[in-house]
């Protein structure tokens, strides 16, 4: 609740803020934000994974990842949307920015009233938080929950690597996904009708189809079909590459490819939330997710170069290669 009052808060701000006239306050209004924004998301992934049992966490995570894209939609194309509407009422550009930050920061409100009709998980609800000294504290929510990670013993250097290159595949390429369609010669209009409607519609059935999987045959087995289907798709860019400006294909390739991005998603979250320890849930969580884009993210910094050297059919075939090791590792 304190994390989604400060995003609305910074929103706020950030909405009655110039920055031709204030630029420092605009800057410090919106690392505000990203901050509450970053914490409200581990604390959501922490009520996530305490509020049901192991085997329900496959349903919560295609949940979340619906509720996640569905927000996603609003805060893009909605807060586009409302600018757009404003500046038809008369708003110049500025105004009509405010009204959308503004309208943005209203939104919060869904979320925080959702948070104080929740109730306290179950095993939270019931721990008692004793008094303790500065270096008890340190080590009970700082080096316990690190600590805590050798439970899992030599395996933890397995259970490290995939967590690390899950999603490896799918992050080195996407961020030549754009770049790539302009250069095949796709409008943005048509990048963006394929995207936003394929492609948002087969992400949430595919994070559902990933959840119903899951929960029928094991989330390791579904981990190992995302692995597959990640490499999968990003060989279908390479005949995309090869048909050129065609509307048709460009929605075939993108509705493959958020359906597989969706199930993969789906039962990594479920797969994480398993691994984290109900004592631990925030930090554990937050190292997990802070780890599995670490080195993708990484990677995907010298996509264009390697785009510039081996043109895009090499690169994508590059990305499918790099995610072949992810599936022995599952």
């Amino acid at each position: 609740a304190l994390a989604q009052v400060g995003v609305a808060s910074g929103l706020l701000v950030m909405a009655s803020t110039d920055p031709a006239q204030n630029l420092t306050m605009m800057t410090v209004a919106a690392l505000c934000t990203a901050w509450c924004s970053a914490t409200q998301d581990i604390a959501l992934d922490a009520y996530r994974i305490e509020s049901a049992a192991e085997e329900k966490q496959a349903a919560l995570a295609a949940t979340y990842q619906t509720g996640y894209r569905i927000a996603m939609i609003w805060a893009g194309a909605g807060a586009l949307a409302i600018a757009a509407w404003a500046e038809t009422q008369g708003a110049d550009m500025r105004e009509a920015w405010r009204w959308s930050y503004g309208a943005m920061a209203a939104s919060a409100l869904l979320g925080l009233t959702a948070t104080l009709l929740s109730p306290e998980p179950e095993s939270r609800a019931k721990a008692v938080s004793p008094r303790l000294s500065w270096s008890e504290k340190v080590a009970r929510y700082v080096v316990e929950p690190f600590s805590d990670f050798r439970r899992y013993g030599k395996a933890s250097f397995v259970i490290l690597a995939l967590i690390a290159t899950y999603r490896i595949s799918d992050v080195v390429m996407g961020i030549m996904a754009n770049p790539f369609y302009q250069d095949m010669g796709f409008t943005k209009a048509e990048v963006a009708a394929v995207s936003k409607v394929f492609g948002v519609v087969m992400t949430l059935v595919g994070a559902f189809v990933g959840g119903v999987v899951a929960m029928r045959f094991g989330t390791m087995r579904t981990l190992a079909l995302g692995a597959i289907l990640a490499c999968g798709t990003n060989l279908l860019f390479v005949l995309l590459s090869h048909a050129g400006h065609d509307v048709v294909v460009l929605a075939a390739v993108v509705s493959a490819d958020n359906l597989a991005g969706g199930l993969a998603s789906s039962a990594f979250l479920a797969y994480l939330s398993g691994l984290t320890s109900r004592e631990h849930t925030a930090t554990q969580y937050a190292l997990f997710s802070s780890l599995m884009l670490l080195l993708p993210k990484f990677l995907a910094g010298f996509s264009g170069v390697f785009v510039e050297w081996a043109g895009y059919a090499g690169f994508f075939t590059m990305t499918a290669a790099i995610g072949v090791p992810v599936f022995f590792l599952t």
